[in-house]
């Protein structure tokens, strides 16, 4: 018996980073657990503390993926509590739309098969 697969062309994801949901949501669990705008940023990775400043005055929203888990650790709750994940859709929509037709071309044919 042979088994041949089928060599796909890779799926390039795209780019990823995080948006802050609510800049004061940040503050308040700040505040509540007495952390520092410095102390956070460097659990962060991040040598000054300025991002984070501009982070939690609403004047920046986007964070990388690495820092964003890193403060949410930090802090105690899920990356999802603070951050939305976003992703570069250019790269991504093309293998997504190329996945949902050959799902449905799939689901047809096995819907003739049992018809």
């Amino acid at each position: 018996m042979t088994i041949t697969s089928i060599a796909r062309p890779a799926t390039k994801l795209g780019d990823i980073w995080m948006i802050l949901k609510d800049p004061k949501k940040l503050a308040k669990l700040m505040v509540i657990q007495e952390v520092g705008q410095r102390e956070l940023a460097r659990a962060a990775g991040w040598k000054a503390h300025s991002y984070l400043g501009r982070l939690l005055a609403g004047t920046a929203s986007h964070v990388d993926p690495e820092p964003a888990a890193r403060i949410a650790s930090y802090l105690g709750v899920g990356v999802d509590d603070l951050f939305l994940v976003r992703v570069d859709s250019s790269s991504v929509q093309s293998g997504q739309t190329e996945k949902i037709h050959s799902r449905s071309h799939s689901v047809r044919n096995q819907r003739r098969m049992h018809a």
